[in-house]
């Protein structure tokens, strides 16, 4: 998937070796635009929108996927409910983005804290360094569970497809032409990425949470639940200020955790997904040409 400054393509190859393609224009809403203006408060707006955005696109591969085996069962009935039954579908698939994101934030943000607890309450007093093995806690099971996922194929499938999407964003940025032999020169890590945004929260969760006290588990708990709005905010504002350093020959190390962790989310792709990667991205120029000329 490419996201345009006005909408989001995703391609998707058929056993036929055509492509199938999903463009959804982004709408304007005002109120949704003025909290996108507000630091601290866009971070959180982004990130909710975005796993909106990636569920609906994941659920157009998957059906894809689901009428070449045959089974589009589902895919007709929603055709013959009309409008209001895709716009149903499009707004659960949505919630059930949103939902997944919120739900892994919970588990990953209370788990260490309580293994933590559980560990280390009677080891020693001092707060911030309970906070730190926290944070660690955190990085081991983020990449543990990262790395076990990569192991099964459909992951490392979609990890090699994340590959191409970065490969081929570099090439464009570099001023490439967009051929499978010039993509394939660049490297799968990208500044911008999203899981530098996962490490982010780790590192600056620590950092937050060591200036609060508490007492037990429940009012750790509670913290770390009621700052976890802040979190993703100043989080999103840091990768923000480290993705304008990228250029600094000093300053852009600030970057490299997020890098190292896409050494576990981005695999190489094969020439066949860096095609479809770049047929998505040609096709998102495209309609971003289109949408400028119609408001000309």
């Amino acid at each position: 998937m490419f996201a345009g400054r006005n909408v989001h393509v995703t391609a998707v190859r058929k056993k036929d070796g055509s492509l199938d393609f999903l463009e959804v224009p982004k709408k304007v809403t005002p109120w949704v635009q003025g909290l996108k203006k507000i630091p601290f408060i866009r971070g959180i707006v982004g990130i909710i929108e975005s796993s909106a955005k990636g569920a609906q696109h994941l659920n157009f591969s998957a059906e894809s996927f689901a009428e070449q085996e045959g089974d589009a069962d589902t895919t007709k009935k929603e055709e013959k409910g009309g409008i209001f039954s895709s716009i149903s579908m499009v707004l659960g698939v949505a919630f059930v983005g949103v939902l997944s994101f919120l739900f892994g934030k919970f588990i990953f943000t209370l788990v260490p804290a309580i293994i933590e607890q559980f560990l280390f309450q009677n080891v020693f007093s001092n707060q911030i360094l309970h906070n730190l093995i926290e944070g660690v806690i955190k990085i081991i099971l983020l990449v543990g569970y990262i790395y076990f996922i990569s192991l099964t194929p459909m992951i490392r499938r979609l990890f090699q497809y994340h590959g191409a999407e970065h490969k081929v964003i570099s090439a464009y940025e570099a001023g490439m032409e967009l051929t499978v032999s010039n993509v394939q020169k660049f490297n799968t890590l990208h500044y911008r990425c999203g899981s530098s945004f996962i490490v982010f929260t780790v590192l600056i969760g620590v950092v937050i949470y060591s200036f609060l006290h508490y007492d037990g588990m429940v009012e750790r708990i509670v913290q770390r639940l009621i700052l976890l709005p802040l979190v993703i905010g100043v989080s999103y504002e840091v990768l923000r200020f480290t993705n304008s350093l990228r250029d600094v020959p000093v300053l852009r190390y600030l970057g490299y955790p997020g890098l190292w962790l896409q050494l576990l989310t981005t695999k190489e792709p094969e020439d066949s997904q860096v095609e479809v990667s770049i047929a998505s991205f040609n096709r998102m120029l495209e309609a971003e040409k289109r949408i400028m000329e119609g408001r000309a």
